[in-house]
């Protein structure tokens, strides 16, 4: 390719990568809404906020997948770039299923409340959950802007504890329904948005996973987050 060619290339690649930083960005703000509506009252402005986020993500999907195929079918891209390309089309659709999971929290907030027995549950061990959900994309998030493999492996490390949180919040919100029926209805909305919480952190892990392939070039989706972390730690 020409000097004028590679330039060009160089800052479609560059616009599809601040795409994705910029997607993620509205995506935790998302995120911290919906930590909002779990730990405070209900606000319509807030859900009006989300609907709004959500829009602009889907959006941004689009346009940043609609970059990628024109890089793909202009620049035939190999190696490495061919890698970005890729990973940067599987990062905004975890990015754009998080914020799917984000719409469902913060609907399904609403709806558990008026029970006192299961405030604790709602506005702090889910929420606490959610923080750390929100902390992990933050992290792989920023594990992709400075294509850090190192930094992406401990990430992938950390979705064990938003699975350990699944599970607590579950044999709770088992053990209130089964001692008073009258919370099973806002227990089960709870227990959905838990479900939530922890496929947040599966996308999150992800995300995490497309940074170690583009840089290592190894695709580490059924590894163990040990096996991971040998195979980011060889030069």
């Amino acid at each position: 390719m020409s000097d004028h060619t590679n330039k060009q290339f160089d800052t479609e690649m560059e616009s599809i990568r601040s795409g994705v930083l910029s997607m993620g960005g509205i995506v935790e703000q998302q995120l911290a809404r919906a930590i909002a509506a779990l730990e405070k009252d209900e606000d319509a402005g807030r859900l009006d906020a989300v609907v709004a986020g959500e829009a602009a993500i889907n959006g941004l999907q689009m346009t940043i997948d609609q970059q990628c195929a024109q890089i793909i079918a202009k620049r035939q891209p190999a190696a490495v770039d061919l890698r970005m390309v890729l990973t940067v089309s599987k990062i905004v659709n975890d990015l754009e299923r998080i914020g799917d999971e984000v719409k469902k929290i913060a609907y399904r907030a609403s709806e558990t409340r008026g029970s006192d027995r299961l405030a604790r549950v709602r506005s702090y061990d889910t929420a606490r959950a959610l923080d750390d959900a929100m902390t992990m994309l933050q992290l792989a998030l920023d594990a992709f802007a400075r294509l850090d493999a190192i930094a992406a492996a401990e990430v992938i490390g950390r979705d064990v504890h938003i699975d350990a949180a699944f599970a607590s919040i579950l044999r709770q919100l088992v053990s209130y329904m089964m001692e008073d029926p009258r919370t099973i209805t806002p227990a089960l909305e709870i227990v959905f948005i838990a479900k939530s919480i922890e496929r947040i952190g599966d996308h999150a892990k992800n995300i995490a996973e497309a940074v170690v392939q583009v840089v290592k070039g190894k695709d580490v989706r059924h590894a163990s987050a040990e096996a991971i972390r040998a195979e980011v730690a060889q030069p």
